[in-house]
């Protein structure tokens, strides 16, 4: 996937993110670091109200990828970064946003509080990815 491709897939994905909540839980997201925290609240919404069906793996893997888009985006609009797809592994290919040094696996926060752990904080890992690369 050319780089071109993979931004603008990211980009829909976040808007996706934007409208679900909207049409949803009636929040809206704005793009601001402020709305990270929604995320958070969204994510454990969807299980309030579709129980055991927002665990599914299809609907997991929706949930994560455009929450994840979302949060990537808002990074990117505040420090800068590029996504990265990387297929080496076929069997298991992931999808990061790189900045500097450091890499963000925001679909895997997003996923750990959707999934494994309802106290991850999405707007905690944001806060700390931004503070990693501010001087």
């Amino acid at each position: 996937m050319q780089q071109e491709e993979l931004d603008e897939l990211m980009q829909a994905s976040a808007s996706d993110a934007v409208s679900t909540s909207q049409e949803e839980f009636s929040l809206e997201l704005d793009f601001s670091s402020e709305s990270i925290g929604l995320v958070d609240d969204v994510l454990l919404g969807f299980v309030d109200k579709y129980q055991d069906q927002a665990l599914e793996d299809e609907a997991v893997f929706t949930l994560c990828n455009i929450y994840g888009a979302y949060v990537g985006e808002v990074f990117k609009k505040v420090v800068g970064g590029e996504w990265l797809y990387d297929n080496t592994d076929p069997e298991a290919p992931y999808l990061v946003l790189s900045y500097g040094s450091h890499t963000y696996a925001f679909a895997g926060i997003c996923y750990e509080r959707l999934v494994n752990n309802s106290q991850v904080s999405v707007r905690a890992y944001f806060n700390q990815a931004v503070s990693n690369n501010r001087n």
